[in-house]
């Protein structure tokens, strides 16, 4: 299973398209986002998406109940935790401690993979390109406890 991570975007809306069209041509089955859209129209390229897809809410996003109405619930509250191929996924915006075999998270802008004997943490960057001028998001393999970080 491969499944596309993406943080940070604010509201860029040609790399957020750009990150779209890359999870499509690499078919993942399925895409987690790690906070920080910032307003609902930056939902819209989702919908190009090939593949389902989740989020949290990031501490820059402002209108929480629309993008939650705009996205069909996808957004949840942070940590929120899912299982694919029996790994414990928690999808956080902000790094935190928990338990879980694989943490995604944002926030910091800067992509970093890290594994531990049982673990792995996996910030996939800035999607959105403002802070560093690089545009990445990154793919997890959940099954074998691995993941890849990618610029767009």
């Amino acid at each position: 299973m491969k499944i596309g991570l993406i943080s940070d975007t604010h509201d860029n809306l040609p790399r957020i398209e750009q990150a779209v069209r890359f999870f499509n041509r690499n078919k993942v089955d399925f895409i987690l986002h790690a906070g920080d859209f910032i307003a609902p129209f930056s939902l819209n390229p989702f919908k190009y998406l090939k593949a389902d897809w989740l989020g949290v809410f990031g501490n820059n996003d402002g209108d929480k109940q629309m993008l939650s109405q705009k996205s069909s619930s996808r957004i949840k509250e942070p940590p929120f935790f899912l299982t694919f191929d029996s790994r414990r996924i928690a999808l956080t915006h902000v790094f935190q401690e928990l338990e879980a075999d694989i943490v995604i998270f944002g926030h910091t802008h800067k992509p970093e993979i890290k594994k531990t004997k049982d673990n792995l943490f996996i910030n996939p960057g800035e999607a959105g390109c403002w802070l560093t001028g690089k545009s990445t998001v990154s793919i997890l393999d959940p099954g074998s406890l691995s993941g890849e970080i990618f610029y767009l």
